[in-house]
């Protein structure tokens, strides 16, 4: 059974969750709008990812005896000033996310709930993925350069990238 204080923080996360699958969906669409099609499809996967990660967490909250609840969502950012935005806002969001990840984390801790702590492991290691993935992509981006003319470069390290995570993803199935 969840206390009280970890069902709120749950269904918080459930919360920042939904966000990230919502702000992954705007910045596909922006990627898409500006004809970055292959950044628009790893991002339309990682609305897809963010959202399972939320329903996962919902779940768990119903199948503990909490009761999970439908958040209402702010609407993200819908325009960006380039693709280097998009990335390093994604970057800096999956630090945000580690973090709250880690707050849960060290609450689960704290109230001596080996149950979740033992469930929120996955999420710390997604969270170590996500990071270093976003890191890598900043990474290129730098190697790239922010010219106009490198976008067409930057579009295929980011497809081998997407080919790589699908790969990774059917490998953990």
């Amino acid at each position: 059974m969840l206390s009280k204080n970890m069902i709120d923080a749950l269904n918080k996360q459930i919360e920042e969750e939904f966000y990230s699958a919502n702000l992954y969906l705007a910045m596909a669409s922006w990627c898409d709008k500006e004809g970055l099609s292959n950044s628009a499809t790893f991002l339309f996967n990682h609305f897809e990812e963010e959202s399972s990660h939320a329903l996962k967490i919902f779940h768990y909250v119903n199948e503990m005896g909490g009761h999970a609840i439908v958040p209402n969502i702010k609407q993200p950012p819908v325009e960006y000033k380039s693709i280097h935005q998009v990335f390093e806002d994604t970057y800096q969001h999956e630090v945000y996310i580690t973090a709250k990840i880690h707050e849960l984390v060290r609450l689960a801790i704290e109230e001596s709930d080996y149950a979740t702590n033992n469930f929120l492991q996955w999420f710390v290691e997604e969270q170590r993925e996500e990071e270093a993935t976003f890191q890598e992509i900043l990474s290129i981006l730098k190697l790239i350069g922010s010219g106009s003319s490198n976008l067409y470069f930057i579009e295929q390290e980011i497809a081998k990238l997407s080919t790589k995570a699908q790969g990774m993803d059917a490998q953990a199935k």
